[in-house]
């Protein structure tokens, strides 16, 4: 995700008073906590009942149905993360927050329906690694106060060719294997050192709405893949 230069949002966030920074990265982090319960919420909620099962059906009985589901999330991000970063709307911007929440988990449910139901103890498992990496990256930003903004371009390009490959992944019916899960955790980890730096450096401190939206999709980006890397070494 990236910050927006705009002076109505308010001072820059390393050029504010010290109380004003401290405020604004305590509501960052509280929404990020607060996006987080929300997915798990709705996950065990479609996970327990037939939903997830249903979503699970329909995205994977037809061809190119993944594929689709994966260009809409791009779209409805795209346009979450817009909202969050509105000057004029409070509304607007928890109305992004919450699109992307729901978005995720409705994304994200049928891989955690299967996990669930076939590779017990992946799900957790996969949680508590993901906070653990997360919580260890951001106290490396925080400890060292380094801008990781020069990791923008090579971040964008790595995103990039992943798409490609699961575009074709998905049109040519390839595996992508292991090595692109575990490849992709490391770049998920370079997306949190870049929006965490850029929390305590280049947000404004009216922003802390689209601050908290950018450090949860990287987030649950990262579980993602960590549950991926889980559920495949379990099957070997």
């Amino acid at each position: 995700m990236n910050y927006v230069e705009n002076y109505q949002y308010g001072t820059v966030v390393a050029n504010a008073a010290a109380d004003e920074r401290a405020d604004f990265i305590r509501k960052a982090y509280l929404h990020l906590t607060g996006a987080v319960v929300a997915f798990a919420v709705i996950v065990t909620y479609l996970v327990q009942s037939d939903l997830a099962a249903r979503i699970a059906v329909a995205l994977f009985s037809n061809k190119y149905g993944v594929l689709i589901v994966m260009l809409a999330f791009v779209g409805i991000s795209w346009i979450a993360n817009s909202w969050a970063m509105s000057a004029t709307s409070k509304a607007m911007q928890y109305a992004g927050l919450g699109l992307y929440t729901v978005a995720e988990a409705v994304i994200m449910c049928p891989l955690i329906y299967i996990a669930h139901k076939h590779f017990p103890g992946t799900v957790p498992a996969a949680a508590v690694i993901s906070l653990a990496m997360f919580g260890g990256l951001t106290f490396i930003v925080f400890i060292t106060g380094k801008d990781f903004s020069f990791l923008r371009g090579i971040l964008w390009l790595g995103g990039l060719i992943a798409l490609g490959l699961i575009v074709c992944s998905l049109i040519f019916g390839f595996q992508l294997g292991i090595a692109f899960t575990v490849a992709m955790i490391g770049l998920c980890c370079g997306y949190i050192l870049y929006d965490t730096s850029n929390v305590i450096h280049h947000y404004r401190v009216g922003q802390h709405v689209a601050a908290g939206l950018a450090l949860f999709a990287s987030v649950a980006l990262l579980f993602w893949y960590v549950l991926r890397l889980l559920m495949a070494l379990k099957r070997e």
